[in-house]
């Protein structure tokens, strides 16, 4: 097991009160993982009331005031310290067989335009063994075909925009590698959360959330979602779940209902060495 410190510190400045929905805590089943309270905090103090939404994210609704406003927590939570899972022997299961509650992931939402990729996916991943080796094999084409570059970011760019400007950030290879998921007829999930770097070099920028996708396969145990990453498009250790839906409208981090500007954003996730 490892010891992860997590969380960040959110600055916004507000011409007047505005809503906002914040989806900033962990997933539901990482709770249990929590070894210190994952407590929100507003300067200046602020209510805030907590839900759980029809995908089964923690959000909570606030009223921005006029000014300033800072949103943070700082948290430790255990890991088991293993890759990633990888389960080679998955299975894709028959669209008769799914169960009803995830058929919706194989259908095209905002940012998942599978009208305009379908034909594109079937010459290229129809040959492949139904499965893992076809996600996997959706991930190597996602990963190869984008280029990651922070300046690349756009809140309108759907999985064919992703596909056909050949650029992006890890929303845009999650959404094409997702999105060509469910024209094979894979179910498949949007997933944000925190990966810091552990088990592998540093980055070279800011850290920041990620986004990466699950799909929904037949494995040893039966049927249950597995992650994938197509931008790192590797194993990584340490991935801790904020939120899942159909793309990243569902899980935005903070969805807000007036005008307001981003003044600080810093995002922390670090393994904890003994003795520090």
């Amino acid at each position: 097991m490892i010891r992860i410190r997590q969380g960040f510190t959110i600055g916004y400045d507000c011409p007047q009160p505005v809503p906002m929905v914040l989806m900033l805590s962990i997933h539901p089943s990482r709770e249990k993982d929590l070894l210190t309270p994952h407590v929100i905090e507003f300067d200046p103090a602020i209510e805030a009331r907590r839900y759980v939404d029809g995908f089964g994210n923690v959000c909570h609704r606030i009223i921005a005031p006029q000014g300033p406003l800072t949103i943070s927590t700082l948290f430790e939570v255990q890991d088991s310290g293993q890759p990633d899972l990888v389960v080679l022997e998955a299975k894709q299961i028959p669209v008769d067989k799914l169960p009803s509650a995830v058929l919706v992931y194989l259908l095209g939402s905002r940012y998942a335009d599978t009208d305009l990729l379908h034909d594109t996916a079937w010459p290229l991943f129809g040959g492949i063994e139904p499965g893992w080796a076809r996600v996997q094999a959706i991930c190597d084409f996602t990963n190869d075909r984008i280029t990651f570059g922070y300046e690349h970011a756009r809140p309108d760019k759907t999985a064919r925009n992703a596909y056909d400007e050949r650029r992006g950030v890890c929303r845009d290879f999650a959404h094409l590698a997702l999105t060509l998921c469910r024209c094979m007829n894979i179910p498949a999930r949007y997933c944000t959360g925190y990966i810091g770097d552990i088990g592998v070099p540093p980055a070279n920028a800011p850290m920041d959330f990620s986004g990466w996708f699950e799909a929904f396969l037949d494995g040893p145990e039966g049927p249950r979602w597995y992650t994938f990453d197509a931008r790192h498009n590797r194993q990584r250790i340490g991935r801790v779940l904020m939120a899942t839906g159909r793309d990243a409208t569902d899980v935005a981090l903070v969805t807000s209902f007036g005008p307001n500007w981003l003044a600080k954003f810093n995002v922390v996730a670090q393994e904890i060495k003994e003795g520090i």
